[in-house]
């Protein structure tokens, strides 16, 4: 059973700076392209990066250039460096397979506002 479990999320202002953390059971970071993920309220959950096994990375244009997604060498960690910080970066934050291929965990909330 592939659990999943992201950290790292909190309120930040306009501007600042977060670094989510994904645990991800299996070293499946090392078999799968690994993602991160957000929702934001009332809206569909959206793929904002996403890393391959050779390490080549993937951003969606709304984050390209402030979030830098990377894996540790062990395979079992993912992270989301986030700069530059917007509040429309406000959601839940998840990491899963791309594409999904395990339950959810239960996300990260990053909130940005002044």
């Amino acid at each position: 059973q592939v659990q999943l479990v992201e950290s790292g999320g909190g309120l930040v202002q306009p501007g600042g700076s977060l670094r989510l953390s994904c645990a991800a059971s299996g070293r499946i970071a090392g078999l799968f392209v690994m993602g991160w993920y957000r929702q934001a309220a009332g809206k569909q959950r959206e793929l904002v990066a996403s890393i391959s096994t050779d390490g080549s990375t993937n951003y969606a244009d709304s984050v390209k250039g402030r979030f830098t997604i990377s894996k540790d060498n062990a395979k079992t960690s993912v992270f989301l460096q986030m700069s530059s910080l917007k509040p429309e970066d406000t959601a839940v934050y998840y990491c899963n397979t791309k594409p999904q291929l395990y339950s959810w965990g239960q996300g990260t909330q990053v909130s940005v506002s002044a």
